[in-house]
């Protein structure tokens, strides 16, 4: 947890923040039960229906009866809403630095017959060896109910402190069809239709397989450290005229802000006035300087 200030969130008074905390830290994951009420449900329904039916994933760790739909917070008002609310962000706060930025925004829809995804963590293509902190946290959110038939995520409560040696030896075991005592707190997670689970970066998990009959819809958000490479490249993925309009905690989750001292500057300028009407670039404009 990096102690990042709390920035006066207006979240509901009965939301505990504190046991989420404690739960992240200690287990490495929490629900929120209520996170999407029936009218955003339904919202997130109509909004990705044009952009269901079309694909199915590349490779196993995709899905190959999966279908992802990328770059989801470019699709409309309520996955903007989703991936900023406030309470998800007062909770970000106390892990992430200031001006933490959006890595990954995508619906996960696991049609009938798909294999469960192999165990990961989110946040393992930085190169940094275990155990350490959390670089990112991750977002699963249900717009179907999970259950153990239908793709509920496998998650390792406590793995977000394990050593590198000790997930290599999880994953030969499951490849090898064996078991050991690290693996005896695994379970299926299941949740009702609006729920999320937030779980850092460091934790052990992978989609499971569908055995029922339906498909299960769902998304992810997952977030990084300000310094770290995001996995969507945003500033090329969501126009600016999309960006100019969205909220400033939206504008700054897809990098349109500067991490102190100059990260993330533009030609030595704030990136927000990128976003200005009739912006050109400083270095096509003839004997121009930095704003």
């Amino acid at each position: 947890m990096d102690g990042g200030a709390n920035l006066g969130r207006d979240v509901p008074a009965a939301f505990d923040i504190a046991g989420h905390v404690e739960r992240l830290n200690r287990d490495g994951y929490t629900v929120i039960e209520d996170f999407l009420d029936e009218a955003r449900l339904a919202a997130f329904r109509s909004g990705i229906a044009p952009y269901l039916g079309a694909h199915r994933g590349r490779n196993p760790f995709e899905g190959q009866t999966t279908e992802r739909v990328y770059t989801l917070v470019a699709r409309g008002k309520v996955f903007e809403d989703i991936t900023a609310d406030p309470r998800l962000l007062a909770l970000l706060d106390l892990f992430l630095r200031p001006g933490y930025l959006l890595s990954a925004s995508h619906a996960i829809c696991i049609y009938p017959g798909e294999v469960a995804q192999s165990l990961h963590t989110d946040d393992s293509f930085y190169p940094i060896p275990r155990p350490r902190p959390a670089i990112g946290l991750s977002v699963i959110g249900a717009i179907d109910a999970f259950t153990a038939q239908n793709g509920g995520t496998v998650i390792l409560p406590g793995s977000h402190l394990w050593t590198q040696k000790q997930g290599i030896a999880v994953r030969e075991a499951l490849l090898a069809g064996r078991r050991t005592p690290l693996m005896d707190g695994m379970f299926k997670l299941e949740m009702p239709a609006g729920a999320i689970v937030l779980f850092q970066g460091t934790l052990i998990h992978g989609a499971g397989d569908n055995t029922s009959d339906a498909p299960r819809l769902a998304f992810t958000n997952q977030y990084c450290e300000p310094w770290a490479r995001t996995q969507e490249n945003f500033y090329l993925a969501v126009p600016r005229e999309l960006v100019r309009d969205m909220s400033s905690d939206l504008q700054t989750l897809l990098g349109y802000d500067i991490m102190p001292p100059f990260m993330g500057q533009v030609t030595a300028s704030h990136p927000r006035k990128t976003l200005e009407e009739g912006y050109v670039p400083p270095v096509l404009r003839q004997g121009a300087t930095a704003d």
